[in-house]
């Protein structure tokens, strides 16, 4: 599909994308923008007598459930929002940046004039623009104009595929400023994907003398461990199991949990988190896996837990940076499998990233 690249305003810069990481939305979007053509196709009169109506059926119904919470295809898209790059060319009011500069992008353009953005809390902007988040077009591309003070120049010891990972790891910086992670706060984590184990450094970063993390699956609960989690604990999905799950939970932290921070996002993981921290701690929900959930909030509210939420991120690419350039996180063992740009590499990819199994963060090196 053509791609228009957006003329350079005085205070855009155009930037040559070297380092794209794949997001588990961008799956997600990818399947719904090629049901989407198929739907489509199959709307035209050949594609009609070509499609069975089942197959139509079927494409409708996964069209209308395959969503982001209220974000919703209803055209094709570029995908991509994990990037960095290089500047080609600045504007004439971009006095901070110039052509050679490395740099990570913050993928989100905010309006800077609703009461969200004038408060300080620009990620909740209503008129938020977000790169590969319908109907915005992303950061797979060659090239893509974005305003220069949302691009952060890279120091000489963080790569660009480190650049990229900054907003993941953006999402788990904000979490443990939301959940006022820190020195004295024991840490409860709530899945081992790329998102709970950005979280777990970012904890780890913040402070938390000990962090517990727990998922389904061994394999990630061995990388969370390797990567500096103290204890990992495996869980089943079934509900009837979270009662001796949470005890054990419990015992691997040792010490009452201070702090949840829920990275998967469903009912089960939810609860847990619940029930499993101290009264007067503190749970974050950080992942979207169920748009509804049924949890056990009265039990919660009469032991005081207070229950946060996260959106995105703000103002954190300055301090990932920082923790990237002192050492204090290390994400390049999260970056397991790398491609390059052709028409192959790109089916592959999220081939690779779709199945999971040993993949954790799928990059592109354009």
């Amino acid at each position: 599909m053509p791609f228009k690249l957006p003329e350079l305003g005085p205070y855009d810069v155009r930037v040559r994308m070297k380092a794209v990481g794949i997001c588990g939305s961008d799956v997600h979007y990818l399947r719904v923008i090629l049901l989407f053509i198929v739907h489509s196709h199959a709307r035209t009169k050949r594609g009609v007598k070509s499609a069975s109506r089942a197959n139509i059926r079927w494409i409708l119904i996964e069209l209308q459930e395959m969503r982001i919470a209220h974000f919703v295809v209803k055209e094709p898209m570029v995908i991509g929002h994990e990037c960095a790059g290089v500047i080609e060319e600045v504007g004439s009011g971009v006095k901070q940046l110039a052509v050679g500069d490395r740099v990570a992008l913050e993928p989100g353009v905010s309006c800077w004039r609703c009461r969200h953005c004038k408060g300080g809390r620009y990620n909740l902007c209503d008129d938020m623009k977000f790169f590969a988040t319908p109907p915005v077009h992303g950061s797979l591309a060659n090239q893509i104009v974005h305003p220069g003070d949302l691009c952060f120049k890279l120091p000489d010891n963080v790569s660009l595929e480190e650049g990229a990972m900054c907003e993941p790891l953006s999402v788990g910086v904000h979490a443990c400023r939301r959940a006022d992670v820190g020195p004295e706060k024991r840490v409860l984590i709530m899945g081992a994907g790329p998102i709970g184990l950005v979280t777990m450094l970012a904890a780890r970063a913040f402070g938390a003398p000990r962090i517990v993390i727990v998922d389904v699956d061994e394999h990630r609960l061995s990388v969370a461990k390797s990567l500096g989690a103290d204890a990992g604990v495996k869980v089943s999905t079934r509900a009837e199991d979270m009662a001796e799950e949470i005890e054990k939970i419990q015992a691997a932290m040792g010490a009452e949990i201070d702090v949840s921070l829920d990275c998967a996002g469903f009912s089960k993981t939810m609860s847990t988190a619940l029930e499993a921290t101290r009264a007067g701690g503190k749970v974050c929900l950080v992942g979207m896996g169920h748009n509804e959930m049924t949890v056990p909030l009265t039990s919660a509210a009469i032991r005081e837990v207070d229950v946060v939420g996260i959106f995105r991120y703000k103002d954190t690419w300055p301090l990932c940076i920082e923790f990237l350039r002192s050492g204090k996180i290390d994400v390049k063992p999260l970056i397991t499998h790398r491609f390059g740009f052709s028409q192959k590499d790109v089916e592959e990819a999220f081939e690779v990233s779709a199945r999971g199994r040993d993949a954790i963060k799928v990059m592109f090196n354009l």
